[in-house]
């Protein structure tokens, strides 16, 4: 099942919000891409896991994701340990991405942090032969190390590495965002609000990928930071 592109996220909604555009974009240019979220979550202020799941279904169906996951670890909880590497360590192996999406190394939410580093720590040691690990059908997976992982920037603002330039596909990111719709702002809903359920919230993700492509000369972009240095095969990759 091997895809070209693997998204992690922390909760469901983050890889919208956070790379959304460079997806659509990917899968626009024939790329296989999947999602894996850690969490349901279900400690979110506003709505319910079923609201959640439905709502990234939508999402899902919009960007046309390959196949989506969700590991239900504990939100808020989780930890980078033995039993949680392994379990991402499968999903790695099972999907063998040459490229791998995560969390912000540094947020305001305290689990991209940890995501970003779980995620990371994982990619790493999915590449050793001598650790073991069996397939949803009991058979025994082959070690896979992803080439590059890309770390999208999420609330914090970040000096990105890189700058996908996404123009065209940033209506198509905000639509998968607005699938979302548990967790935006809605003037009915009477839920305690959220720093994503502001009036302004969409139009600030809006402005963030309309600046970066001024900066790069583009309409939009995205932006990412990188553990790796970036390296390309040939100059003109460089041109937008």
């Amino acid at each position: 099942m091997k895809v070209d592109i693997l998204a992690f996220g922390a909760h469901p909604d983050d890889v919208e919000l956070g790379c959304g555009g460079t997806i659509a974009l990917s899968i626009a240019q024939g790329k296989r891409v999947a999602i894996v979220d850690l969490t349901q979550g279900e400690l979110g202020t506003r709505g319910d896991v079923q609201t959640r799941k439905s709502e990234a279904k939508i999402a899902s169906d919009v960007l046309k994701i390959y196949k989506r996951e969700n590991l239900k670890l504990e939100d808020g909880f989780f930890e980078n340990n033995l039993k949680n590497q392994l379990v991402l360590i499968e999903k790695i192996r099972k999907y063998q991405p040459n490229i791998v999406l995560c969390n912000s190394r540094r947020d305001r939410h305290i689990d991209h942090g940890k995501a970003n580093q779980l995620v990371n720590d994982s990619c790493f040691l999915s590449g050793l032969n001598r650790i073991n690990t069996i397939d949803q059908n009991g058979k025994n997976q082959t070690s896979w190390r992803p080439q590059l992982i890309l770390e999208y920037i999420q609330w914090n603002e970040v000096k990105p590495d890189i700058v996908i330039n996404i123009t065209g596909y940033l209506d198509k990111k905000i639509e998968a965002v607005r699938a979302y719709k548990s967790q935006l702002f809605d003037s009915t809903n009477n839920e305690n609000n959220t720093p994503i359920s502001t009036e302004n919230f969409l139009n600030s993700v809006k402005y963030r990928a309309q600046n970066l492509g001024r900066l790069i000369g583009t309409e939009a972009g995205e932006g990412f930071t990188s553990r790796q240095l970036l390296a390309i095969k040939e100059l003109d990759s460089l041109i937008k």
